[in-house]
């Protein structure tokens, strides 16, 4: 069914992108409420507003900056993976990209697993991160056909290099941020 109409599975991404978010988002509404009320801060919410609204808003919040997050990180893949089949592909037409298509199935699924995993601190990220590894495993699978074996080498060798220096930059920079924010905070 998946094979017969290649754009059926063209939504399957914001599908997965919105569950996710919504996912994590209830994760981090859960967390920041906690976080509130351990500051003292959510009583005084909840004199403005009725808890529903606060949650709600909490929510909503968390969900917006959660599909911001995966949306970019959806940008970044699809464009690495491009440009590593346009670097490492014997061919041209875009055959390649149509086959791997369906594998956004693999998303999407994880995305509905992750509705069952909302209020496990471990198991939620860990769903994502695993449907993003058995994807990148099928991407291999389906473009090995068009790649020589130094080719899929260096696919694999620039994803995993990317991805890498990707979250170590992302880390380096909330460490010098957090010094910043604690060496401003703490007397000298």
């Amino acid at each position: 069914m998946l094979g017969k109409n290649t754009y059926l599975t063209g939504y399957f991404p914001l599908f997965s992108i919105i569950i996710f978010s919504a996912a994590f988002g209830y994760y981090g509404e859960s967390y920041l409420i906690v976080q509130l009320k351990r500051l003292g801060i959510y009583r005084g919410m909840t004199e403005l507003f009725s808890e529903v609204q606060v949650q709600m808003a909490m929510w909503f919040i968390c969900t917006l900056l959660f599909f911001m997050l995966f949306a970019a990180l959806k940008l970044i893949s699809d464009t690495l993976f491009e440009l590593s089949l346009f670097f490492f592909s014997k061919e041209s037409e875009g055959d390649t990209l149509n086959r791997v298509r369906s594998g956004t199935l693999i998303f999407l699924l994880g995305s509905l697993g992750s509705i069952f995993l909302i209020k496990t601190t471990i198991l939620l990220p860990s769903l994502f991160l695993l449907s993003c590894f058995i994807y990148f495993f099928y991407f291999v699978y389906k473009a090995s056909a068009a790649l020589t074996t130094s080719g899929m080498f260096g696919l694999i060798f620039m994803h995993l290099l990317f991805w890498v220096c990707f979250v170590m930059g992302v880390v380096y920079s909330v460490l010098k941020v957090y010094e910043a924010l604690m060496s401003g905070l703490l007397p000298a």
